[in-house]
């Protein structure tokens, strides 16, 4: 048992609570819960109940035994004087105000439901399972699941509006640098994230902003600062980077230490950094003004249309400077657009219409809806449960439930696990 469940009870009023009684034998009705506190001091703030026909307004405490009380130091502490009534699973002392009056105490468990009260043991007692309901979630009812990915999803985009907030404050509100950043960022997918990520944090964008109107100088901003530029020279169009790069660097006092190494071990040659540094300075040649037009794209096609972009024609025959390969031209593929989409793309479209005050609620629905799901093992393992997501927007959903809700056994915040608790 833990004072979750209780706190679970009480909150949504999962009680006999036509026949609740005091453990004086008093009558109890229950006429406002309070508000859930979840910082310190009483669990719910300004609750109103009446007890035989004296109606008492204030804070509600929940404990598991009522010696809790003491094991918790409550009485000391001044915050608990307004306590009007003590909640417990189990009374085994009575509690007492500073004036010496005893404070009325609710006994639970002759007032909860046996179904109830099974369901929570069961739902709690699994050991060594991948998630807590994993037996009973394929039952799921597909319009409880639905409701609660979508919830879900825009929790996520509140997650990552927190960090595009933080960078915001430290840009000083310039959006286009954090599209910048959070662009370079996911052009590294996820094993060169962090040095893209580097890359991006080891210059102002009023640098790429100056260089973006020369392809040529843009490709050897980002090459040079990403540490691709030290060897000797290997062609005409290595030496000619090398040359723009060391320009670059004292007009633009640039220092790339703190710039973490690329990687090209065990990844496909599309998504070596060169590639994907290419078709970055490309995207940024093509659309100097993209963060205008990424807000006002509408549509997945919009999106599409802006992100068609390849690498310079030096790489449609190489991965790597220093060895030629086949010819073939390395486009933005829509498949990685998606990924654009779901983890920058449509999180800053949100975090900007929110800071705006505009609802675009159903563009944003409609674009992740349109998005095939991602593949991951979190997206495997719901799949195996009989849920296989059909969009973005599920797959998504269930990294937010897996992560936020079921690796930390907020079953009780879950509108899947309150489901199954009152089957």
């Amino acid at each position: 048992m833990q004072e979750d469940f209780l706190h679970y009870l009480w909150l949504h009023k999962k009680l006999d609570v036509l026949h609740l009684k005091t453990t004086h034998h008093e009558r109890l009705e229950i006429i406002q819960v309070g508000q859930h506190n979840h910082d310190s001091g009483p669990d719910f703030f300004n609750g109103q109940i009446r007890i035989q026909d004296q109606l008492w307004a204030g804070n509600i405490e929940i404990h598991i035994k009522s010696s809790d009380w003491f094991v918790h130091g409550h009485e000391q502490d001044t915050a608990y004087d307004n306590v009007i009534l003590h909640v417990v699973y189990e009374h085994d002392t009575e509690i007492f105000r500073n004036d010496n009056s005893t404070i009325p105490t609710l006994e639970l468990k002759q007032f909860i439901d046996a179904t109830l009260l099974d369901n929570y043991h069961k739902l709690f007692s699994s050991k060594n399972k991948w998630i807590n309901c994993e037996q009973d979630f394929p039952e799921v009812d597909e319009f409880t699941l639905k409701n609660w990915q979508e919830r879900l999803y825009f929790e996520r985009l509140e997650r990552k509006s927190k960090t595009i907030e933080d960078l915001l404050k430290a840009s000083k509100n310039d959006w286009e640098a954090v599209l910048f950043t959070l662009l370079t960022k996911n052009f590294g997918l996820k094993v060169n994230r962090a040095a893209f990520e580097s890359v991006a944090n080891s210059m102002v964008f009023v640098t790429v902003r100056k260089t973006s109107s020369k392809l040529e100088q843009l490709e050897a901003l980002l090459f040079g600062q990403a540490g691709l530029l030290e060897k000797k020279s290997i062609t005409s169009y290595y030496e000619t980077l090398q040359k723009d790069y060391q320009f670059l660097k004292q007009k633009f006092q640039l220092d790339a230490q703190g710039v973490i190494a690329m990687k090209f071990f065990r990844l496909r040659p599309p998504n070596f950094p060169t590639i994907r540094l290419s078709q970055l300075a490309n995207l940024y040649h093509k659309e100097q003004q993209l963060f205008s037009k990424v807000i006002s794209a509408e549509t997945l096609n919009d999106i599409y249309t802006l992100f068609e972009v390849s690498t310079s024609p030096f790489w449609e025959t190489h991965y790597t400077f220093d060895k030629a390969s086949k010819q073939s031209i390395k486009k933005v593929t829509k498949a990685f657009v998606d990924l654009l989409l779901i983890n920058t793309i449509l999180p800053i479209k949100f975090c900007y219409a929110k800071q705006k005050g505009e609802a675009i609620d159903e563009t944003i629905l409609e674009i992740i809806h349109a998005i095939a799901p991602e593949k991951n093992s979190i997206v495997d393992g719901f799949a195996q449960l009989k849920h296989k997501p059909k969009s973005a927007l599920e797959s998504q959903a269930f990294i937010q439930l897996k992560t936020e809700y079921c690796d930390k056994n907020k079953c009780l915040q879950c509108a899947v696990g309150n489901a199954l608790l009152t089957k």
